[in-house]
């Protein structure tokens, strides 16, 4: 079966959002001047208020294209895994080996640093590796500025190319938040941001069973699927468990997706 597709969209034109946040602010001057301050100072809160919600909101397109599902109608899901590597990763390979599933592993590049032969076995079991940042900054990623975002993409990117000797090609945002200096990081190094369409919310649910039933009541062909690994919790190999085991009751297969 040929797997499903996905876009590979770099970022084009990854300062339009500043060219265009600036003309909005030269509306609300003329708003303010020629209407009031009234007007003027909803058109404010307006345009400040629409960054922030492009910030926050995974699937958020303002600042970069970002693939939130795939191509095509097959019962394939693209089961992404964030914030490794980690005491989990082994056991998770061998549930996917068990479930013959294939994942991305989104990795966190000062952990993989520090754990190079987990990031090679992810690679010599068929996985892909994605770029999830070097330090992982859960808190900040949003509010990071220009300089400090290259650096988090760019250290993450060349510590994972040289551990596997290839470049990732997808990335995905700390906490999925959409950080309005992210595009030019991403453009420089040809990476396509990647969100999702069903998550469980495993980073910080501890019961398996609800994480579960959230995940498959957004299932549906081409969903990507956002689970994690090393939770504090500690149940992140068991809900791992029952996510491959129910895909395999409902018919799908996790594939990774060919870039087009």
């Amino acid at each position: 079966m040929i797997p499903a597709s996905a876009p590979h969209r770099p970022p084009r034109r990854p300062w339009a959002w500043a060219w265009l946040f600036g003309a909005s602010q030269l509306a609300v001057i003329a708003l303010w001047w020629g209407l009031g301050w009234r007007i003027g100072l909803a058109a404010l809160l307006l345009s400040h208020g629409l960054m922030i919600w492009a910030t926050l909101r995974p699937q958020s397109r303002l600042f970069s294209p970002v693939l939130s599902r795939l191509n095509g109608d097959r019962r394939e899901v693209w089961l992404t895994i964030d914030d490794g590597p980690s005491a989990d990763t082994l056991a998770m390979l061998d549930l996917l080996d068990a479930h013959g599933a294939k994942a991305t592993f989104f990795l966190v590049g000062r952990r993989a640093a520090a754990q190079p032969e987990l990031v090679r076995e992810i690679a010599r079991r068929g996985h892909d590796i994605g770029n999830h940042s070097h330090s992982h900054p859960a808190a900040w990623f949003w509010a990071l500025p220009p300089r400090r975002m290259a650096a988090e993409v760019a250290d993450a990117q060349a510590t994972l190319t040289a551990l596997t000797g290839r470049a990732p090609r997808w990335f995905r945002a700390v906490v999925g938040m959409a950080n309005p200096f992210v595009a030019a990081a991403l453009r420089r190094h040809g990476l396509a941001r990647v969100a999702w369409s069903a998550r469980g919310f495993d980073a910080v649910a501890a019961d398996p069973q609800r994480v579960l039933a959230r995940i498959e009541s957004n299932l549906a062909p081409g969903a990507i699927v956002l689970m994690h690994e090393g939770a504090g919790h500690g149940r992140n190999v068991e809900t791992m468990r029952l996510l491959l085991e129910r895909l395999d009751e409902l018919g799908y297969r996790c594939t990774l997706p060919q870039p087009i």
